[in-house]
């Protein structure tokens, strides 16, 4: 199996929310986690920045993975939003088969 989890950030509830709905009901993902309430440091643009913002982790596969990236880019307001994956190597079988079933179209 090829599950994966994929981090993103967004800054606010509303966008995590659009997006959310946006990659289930178009089985891009099985799920997708919002948290809202993280305080973010970075640098942009030559600028140390400070922002809150809401961070989503969905549960997807590999091969929807590059769609799923596709998808939040175009509905995204950042201009280099962060969305990274990494593989999920294990975990309770039935939770992983159901991530594989509701991303199969």
């Amino acid at each position: 199996m090829s599950q994966m989890l994929v981090y993103m950030t967004v800054p606010g509830l509303d966008e995590a929310r659009k997006i959310a709905s946006h990659l289930v009901e178009n089985r891009l993902c099985a799920c997708v986690n919002t948290l809202p309430g993280m305080s973010s440091v970075y640098r942009w643009q030559g600028q140390v920045c400070h922002a809150e913002e809401v961070v989503m982790i969905a549960k997807t596969t590999q091969d929807r993975l590059e769609s799923l990236i596709r998808a939040v880019k175009s509905l995204h307001s950042y201009e280099c939003p962060c969305i990274v994956s990494w593989p999920i190597t294990s975990g309770f079988s039935p939770f992983l088969q159901w991530i594989q079933e509701e991303t199969t179209i």
